[in-house]
């Protein structure tokens, strides 16, 4: 080998460590962006109309926060099926493999999330008192990993409603199940405001949805209507109450849209995929990091928007005011 060839071979050599450094850097920026890819894991209490829209919402709402399912972000979706025992084990699951951030929808999801993971975002889907449910020190200022959405129904609007549609009202009753911190929550806010309102109310109890048949059974007989407040149990059943309390000529006023579009007759509602939307909309400003969970404050939605479910108020023969159907047609909604 010349000399003359040492310059020509040393140039080479750097070249193709040149070319290597190339192809390695590449590489490692392609495996640095697929790690960036984060994960939410999404908790389900269980299925039924309300908490399936709460569900869209989110994915919608993450979306307009530019994440994108199978895109630039992985969705973990796991449905408990209304069992504890799946509860505990899917929010474990989203522990150990560290899900940037997780998002429970409905007070017990969230409970369960807030049990497993301490060291990333929890966001509430939709928790009617998550300072009441043990979840947030302060629902203006949560001060650790945890905040979210709450889906507290507008209760004073609601009665109000109940009393003008039913004037000849003298008893009111209202079916709760007792193991639901929101339910319960809601119940003792209710029998509140009843009181100061002057109106009877009854309360009644159940421990699942084998119990409601005959707890609706049992009210009927003793009520002039029911209301129901924001309870995912009776929500996944509410049919059955319907069907009892129609039987017996007693009408059901739920707190949930869903809820009347199944046979209740009226009520204010927050829209439940709106909540959806606000909950994936705060998680996306929570992972791009413009927000931090301990100073984030709980969203509310104070209104709520009127619905009215024309046939079933036709069935109780409980006349509607025009001013109220106009309310209904042009900012809420009227279920023919």
């Amino acid at each position: 080998m010349t000399k003359r060839s040492y310059p020509l071979l040393t140039a080479i050599i750097i070249l193709l460590a040149f070319l290597g450094y190339a192809f390695f850097a590449e590489k490692s920026d392609l495996n640095a962006n697929k790690e960036k890819t984060p994960t939410v894991g999404i908790l389900q209490l269980m299925s039924h109309p309300a908490l399936d829209s709460i569900h869209r919402g989110i994915v919608a709402g993450l979306k307009e926060e530019g994440y994108v399912p199978g895109k630039n972000i992985h969705i973990d979706f796991q449905n408990a099926q209304n069992d504890q025992s799946n509860l505990k084990t899917m929010s474990t699951k989203f522990a150990n493999e560290n899900a940037d951030l997780s998002i429970g929808i409905a007070t017990p999801s969230a409970q369960a999330l807030a049990n497993s993971i301490s060291d990333r975002p929890v966001i509430l889907g939709a928790i009617t008192d998550p300072k009441g449910a043990g979840l947030v020190k302060n629902n203006q200022r949560p001060g650790g990993n945890i905040t979210g959405v709450s889906d507290q129904a507008p209760l004073k609007r609601q009665l109000g409603l109940i009393k003008r549609l039913m004037p000849n009202l003298k008893t009111l009753g209202i079916i709760y199940t007792s193991s639901d911190d929101s339910a319960v929550a809601q119940y003792k806010m209710f029998k509140a405001l009843c009181e100061q309102e002057n109106v009877k109310l009854k309360a009644y109890s159940i421990a699942n949805t084998n119990d409601l048949n005959q707890v609706a059974q049992q009210a009927v007989n003793s009520v002039d209507a029911i209301y129901v407040p924001t309870d995912n149990t009776i929500a996944g059943a509410i049919s059955t109450l319907v069907g009892a309390a129609g039987q017996a000529g007693v009408p059901v006023f739920p707190a949930v849209d869903t809820m009347v579009k199944a046979g209740g007759v009226a009520t204010y509602a927050v829209d439940q995929y709106q909540l959806g939307v606000a909950t994936g909309k705060m998680s996306g400003e929570i992972l791009k990091g413009k927000k931090k969970p301990s100073t984030t404050p709980i969203k509310y939605f104070k209104k709520g928007k009127l619905i009215i479910n024309e046939r079933a108020a036709k069935r109780f023969n409980i006349h509607i005011p025009a001013s109220l159907m106009k309310e209904a047609q042009t900012k809420g909604e009227i279920v023919k």
